[in-house]
């Protein structure tokens, strides 16, 4: 693994994202911690949004972000919402991974922005999942 993937999926600048998810379920990720801007839901929301768009962009898929983008889709309504969230994580993780292997200049480019933003963000999700009571290793 290097650099660029270990910081897109943790591991480098943050905890490794599948032990920040762990025991994560769909009531502790829509909690509202008091002074919180967001709950854990939101942010894993934005997170997806963002990384779907990055990746369409760094494989040439897409020329660019919309103008009228929402950043901010929601938090998903139940459980099952909430599952398929995790699991589109999951795999928009392995896709980057993927091409973070052996990216193009324009795909190192939004890679790059994309693990700095990605880091901001699941910063959050630890801090917040660590004042709901959630233990992580050393």
């Amino acid at each position: 693994m290097n650099l660029l993937q270990a910081s897109l999926a943790g591991g480098a600048a943050f905890r490794d994202v599948t032990e920040l998810l762990a025991g994560l379920d769909f009531g502790a990720a829509t909690h509202l911690l008091p002074g919180a801007p967001h709950t854990v839901a939101e942010l894993l929301a934005h997170l997806r949004l963002t990384l779907r768009l990055s990746l369409d962009i760094a494989a040439g898929r897409a020329e660019g972000w919309p103008e009228d983008l929402d950043l901010w889709p929601g938090a998903p309504q139940d459980g099952a919402a909430f599952a398929r969230l995790l699991l589109d994580l999951r795999l928009l993780l392995a896709e980057a991974g993927a091409l973070a292997a052996d990216p193009s200049g324009q795909a190192r480019e939004v890679l790059t922005d994309l693990a700095v933003h990605n880091a901001y963000h699941w910063g959050q999700v630890a801090l917040l999942r660590r004042m709901d009571g959630a233990a992580f290793g050393s």
